[in-house]
């Protein structure tokens, strides 16, 4: 019998075993808490910083001195000044956070980008960002207009507003009136506002010819597509029940518009004077139809805080009418439109403090036409 065959072998075996630390799960968590929601962010969440950056600017003027001395001007003043730099802080927080997120969904959802970028509603909401930051840094409590910083930020900010304006109003014009009567839809009003925005912050610095240029870019495409949605309104058809709180698009345009050409001319002249007017009576064509929204209304969604923005600038446009004309009824529409605007910014704020569960919906229906 052979000896070596009779010997037992032993195999001593090791088990390796992973030690995981405590926070390993929660970086895990917060990681897979990421990348679903950058997968389901699109650019209408900057809704919400265009709200934000809008009432910054809101709070900013009625927080200045004024010849009049108005109770809702007297009562903005009343407030410390820490109220107004913690509001333009607060949107400059949720804009930076929203813009960082955005580049990381470029990075990691490219596809989703460009569909979006492709989409007809879609692509009108790229220039939200851009708009929040020109509104923020017009209503900075740390940068004037007269500094070389404003000017580099103006820059920054409205370079892409021109190459998203070449992408679409050169589609226009190209393709047509068919093409854009099928594209054509509230948030297309987007890209007038883009312009509009960006002519106010350039007449602010003293960029006149700069300024008229992009206003005259504005208003001219504002006219075409002003008739195509009045002609067709092919808004209630394309978009769906939720977004129809764009609507108030309809009247936040000429009411950027009276803004620009306030800040352009010097003066709240007639030209100022018709637009405001303009803007009202949309905007009162509209809340007096309260069921075309019934239905928007019934579950939260963040395409509420598209009612905030337009009724923001519809209360500054009132703000600068009621300086111009210093009478009793323009005072009181400034107070009913101004009080109105701080409400339902508010309202939208709490509303969607208390939803927060719903801010990333499984099945969004915004862009799915």
């Amino acid at each position: 019998m052979d000896v070596k065959s009779s010997q037992s072998i032993i195999e001593i075996v090791i088990e390796q075993t992973t030690i995981t630390s405590p926070d390993s799960g929660s970086l895990f968590f917060i990681k897979q808490s990421l990348i679903s929601i950058l997968a389901k962010l699109h650019a209408g969440y900057f809704r919400i910083s265009l709200s934000l950056c809008s009432q910054a600017l809101l709070w900013k003027i009625l927080g200045e001195s004024a010849d009049d001395a108005h109770a809702l001007r007297r009562v903005f003043r009343m407030l410390p000044s820490t109220a107004f730099v913690l509001l333009w802080s607060l949107a400059l927080f949720t804009l930076a956070s929203l813009s960082l997120l955005y580049i990381l969904r470029c990075l990691y959802h490219f596809e989703m980008v460009k569909a979006e970028f492709l989409h007809h509603v879609g692509v009108n909401y790229l220039f939200a960002p851009w708009i929040s930051w020109l509104l923020l840094l017009q209503s900075s409590p740390f940068i004037t207009p007269k500094t070389v910083y404003y000017l580099v930020l103006w820059w920054v900010f409205v370079v892409p507003v021109v190459i998203l304006d070449v992408k679409i109003y050169g589609q226009w014009f190209t393709k047509g009136k068919r093409f854009l009567s099928a594209a054509a839809n509230p948030t297309s009003q987007l890209s007038v506002i883009g312009n509009l925005v960006g002519a106010r912050a350039a007449a602010e610095m003293g960029w006149r010819e700069s300024a008229v240029c992009m206003f005259s870019l504005g208003m001219a495409h504002y006219l075409v597509l002003f008739v195509t949605l009045y002609q067709r309104l092919s808004g209630g058809n394309s978009l769906p029940i939720m977004l129809r709180p764009v609507f108030f698009l309809f009247f936040a345009a000429p009411s950027v518009a009276s803004l620009a050409w306030d800040s352009i001319s010097g003066s709240f002249d007639y030209s100022s004077k018709m637009l405001f007017f303009l803007s009202l009576f949309l905007f009162l064509s509209l809340v007096s139809r309260p069921t075309l929204f019934k239905k928007s209304m019934r579950k939260f969604n963040v395409a509420w805080w598209a009612y905030s923005f337009p009724l923001t600038v519809l209360a500054l446009a009132s703000v600068d009418y009621a300086q111009e004309v210093k009478g009793l009824l323009a005072h009181g529409v400034m107070l009913v439109l101004s009080s109105l605007s701080v409400l339902v910014s508010l309202s939208l704020m709490v509303f969607t403090a208390l939803n927060t569960n719903m801010l990333f919906p499984e099945n969004d229906p915004c862009f799915k036409t």
